[in-house]
């Protein structure tokens, strides 16, 4: 797996509704259609989507979220900058989570200001300008990337309410 991978795996359940595409992953998250391909094929080897029609098995990908992303991807906080902000500094989970501090992804065109974490992609802060679930989703995960047990617990609690709800399970 590569971070990527993540990516694009929320992507798909967010547009399980749509007929699915490389050039329109490509286009959506700005990452080259290549690298998608082989986002693709690693995720299919990995049993976390069906190659043929390319739905996410929801609940092995949840369980890989919850146990292992934060020891495969784990954030690490860097300098205070300017940018976006992620974890439960986004705008619809700072009510829900505890932490007073403000997180951000490093983005030239943010008007935040915070402590930063890398995103899982470069190209996640382009991409979450187009598409508001995406961005509470990948907040989500950098909650499991960095909280503490209980945050990380509400996290997956609601990214698992939020992915059951779109497309087939």
């Amino acid at each position: 797996m590569r971070p990527q991978d993540i990516v694009i795996l929320l992507k798909l359940i967010i547009d399980a509704d749509q007929e699915i595409r490389i050039k329109d992953l490509s286009s959506k998250l700005f990452i080259s259609g290549s690298e998608i391909s082989e986002s693709l094929n690693r995720s299919a080897i990995a049993r976390l989507i069906d190659p043929a029609t390319r739905v996410v098995n929801k609940e092995a990908f949840l369980k890989f979220l919850e146990y292992g992303l934060p020891y495969v991807f784990p954030a690490q906080l860097g300098p205070v900058m300017q940018g976006l902000f992620t974890a439960h500094s986004e705008s619809s989970l700072y009510l829900s989570f505890s932490s007073e501090e403000k997180l951000v992804w490093a983005d030239e065109f943010g008007k935040e200001r915070g402590q930063s974490i890398l995103p899982l992609y470069p190209t996640v802060s382009k991409a979450v300008r187009k598409d508001r679930l995406l961005y509470k989703l990948l907040a989500l995960c950098d909650i499991i990337r960095i909280g503490d047990a209980a945050d990380k617990n509400k996290a997956v609690w609601q990214l698992r309410e939020i992915c059951h709800a779109r497309g087939p399970v």
